[in-house]
């Protein structure tokens, strides 16, 4: 079968600012997330893609942009089933403040029972998205065979959630898995089981040094990302390293 490229978008101005921004409009990529997009060709080249299909969110749609731009002949398809969560009223929230949400509890410990007021439920978000990702598989190796290597850019909780089908998780473990802002996942589906080549790789190792205590406080949205607990897992993806 194909094998699937898994990009989550750069950084937004909602990762930033601590936001959980949904399908909030005009959501975009913040300087960071602009630099992060522009090395993604580079960290591709040589890669080939015989399609591109993306969320129809505008942060997705800009980190595109560059690997658009590097290779004029693909075409990107938008796919609403890759888009974000529909988090309904939480949507726009900070998170400093839906950490105090009794519902926070559960998203964070039994997600699969998680409906968000006036939004979707975690079950259907993480069906619509395998649905998706089965349907192009099969197109893809149609059209062009079982070699064929394709790439969708989408979000940290989508992406999450695709991870812990491949990997044969339960939903309720999905918190367990971490994708930073432009991070690759590669996953090969097979006709026997799904095999999981690389998990949110930013190209670097970064993201691994510890850093003091002061630092990460200073970190730009780190004090509306902090939550009650502190080793919670942020909805949405977090913002990842600086």
């Amino acid at each position: 079968m194909a094998t699937l490229i898994l990009v989550r978008h750069g950084r937004s101005t909602a990762n930033t600012a601590g936001l959980l921004a949904g399908w909030t409009p005009g959501v975009a990529l913040d300087e960071r997330g602009a630099e992060q997009a522009a090395a993604l060709p580079g960290r591709l080249e040589g890669v080939p893609l015989a399609a591109v299909v993306t969320s129809p969110l505008q942060r997705c749609r800009e980190t595109l942009a560059p690997l658009l731009a590097a290779r004029p002949g693909l075409e990107p398809h938008t796919d609403e089933r890759i888009g974000e969560c529909h988090y309904g009223d939480w949507s726009g929230r900070k998170l400093s403040e839906l950490s105090d949400e009794p519902l926070m509890k559960i998203v964070q410990q039994h997600p699969s029972a998680v409906s968000f007021p006036g939004g979707e439920s975690m079950r259907a978000m993480q069906a619509r998205a395998v649905d998706a990702v089965r349907e192009w598989n099969a197109r893809i190796e149609e059209e062009h065979g079982s070699d064929a290597v394709f790439l969708m850019c989408s979000h940290g909780d989508i992406i999450k959630s695709l991870v812990a089908d491949a990997l044969g998780m339960h939903l309720d473990l999905f918190q367990r898995i971490h994708v930073d802002p432009c991070s690759v996942t590669a996953i090969r589906y097979t006709p026997v089981r799904p095999y999981v080549f690389r998990l949110g790789d930013t190209g670097d190792l970064g993201a691994l040094v510890p850093r003091p205590a002061s630092e990460a406080a200073e970190e730009p949205g780190a004090a509306d990302r902090r939550t009650a607990d502190g080793d919670d897992a942020v909805v949405g993806g977090g913002a990842g390293a600086v």
